[in-house]
């Protein structure tokens, strides 16, 4: 099964779909955002993805007025939170930039009202955050877009995500294999969980990493993740709660790099005496 994305198919028989996750690592910066979707695009990513919030909706109750050392001083979290969120304007101009270079975007939107906002530019798809697996009214909200869904499956147990699962509907339903944690143990990625998902949901199954270094993600592809979702960010020691267990642009140039690499090394699994054979095979064995 394959799901359009834009202008890519993504699935079992299609190169993998890279995302460079910049989701709140812009701090608020809109001349920021545009040096992240540069460096995506220089690495050869497929898509850039964003967080949209509704702070006053998505900030739990009992953290609102907690203070928070932030760029902008100790404020409360609340402040922070509305701090970060990109204007109407600068989607637009996100949308904008997007398009002139070729590049997918899209979102993981927290609350309903987001939902209503990222509509208005048609994005290719949408992501629903682990956070939100259990929200029955935002899925039900993304289902009825029409658009594509690719659920991301952290910090959920299993009838959770049959729920999930089962609300949305496997038509357009992309999954992505993950683990909530910032940065996350290697020994708590669990990658063999991709397979189960595929064979438990019969959809094409990805892998959103937060764990620092590119091994684990890459090992995801070799086992099967038809998309890989990475944060990326200019500097791991810029302010911010995702950029420890984000990628640099030099480590998401090796990162590309390599996914296609191991695509290219894992072939059909038909097997084919290869030319570069040939003269070793007549050397070693005389025919």
């Amino acid at each position: 099964m394959t799901v359009k994305i834009g202008n890519r198919e993504v699935g079992d028989t299609c190169p993998c779909f890279i995302i460079a996750e910049i989701g709140i690592n812009h701090n608020g910066s809109l001349e920021l955002v545009k040096e992240l979707i540069e460096v995506a695009k220089a690495a050869g990513c497929d898509a850039v993805k964003f967080q949209k919030r509704t702070p006053e909706l998505s900030t739990p109750p009992a953290q609102r007025d907690l203070l928070r050392q932030t760029p902008w001083g100790i404020i409360p979290y609340l402040e922070y939170k509305k701090k970060i969120e990109l204007s109407r304007e600068d989607y637009r101009e996100i949308d904008r930039y997007c398009r002139a270079l070729g590049m997918i975007w899209f979102a993981s939107c927290w609350d309903l009202p987001s939902v209503e906002f990222i509509e208005q530019f048609q994005p290719a798809c949408h992501k629903v955050a682990s956070a939100m697996l259990t929200n029955r009214e935002l899925l039900l909200a993304l289902r009825d877009t029409g658009r594509p869904v690719i659920l991301s499956t952290g910090m959920s147990t299993q009838q959770e995500i049959d729920n999930a699962v089962e609300l949305l509907g496997k038509e357009r339903l992309l999954l992505t294999h993950s683990t909530s944690s910032y940065p996350c143990p290697p020994a708590e990625t669990n990658l063999k969980m991709i397979g189960t998902l595929r064979k438990r949901y019969g959809v094409s199954v990805g892998y959103s990493g937060h764990e620092v270094g590119l091994q684990i993600s890459l090992a995801a592809v070799a086992l099967g993740a038809r998309l890989l979702e990475r944060h990326i960010t200019l500097d791991r020691a810029m302010w911010g709660s995702d950029q420890a267990a984000s990628l640099e642009p030099g480590g998401l140039n090796r990162l590309v790099r390599d996914v296609r690499i191991i695509e290219t090394a894992l072939g059909d699994g038909v097997k084919r005496v290869y030319d570069s054979e040939l003269s070793k095979r007549l050397s070693l064995r005389g025919y």
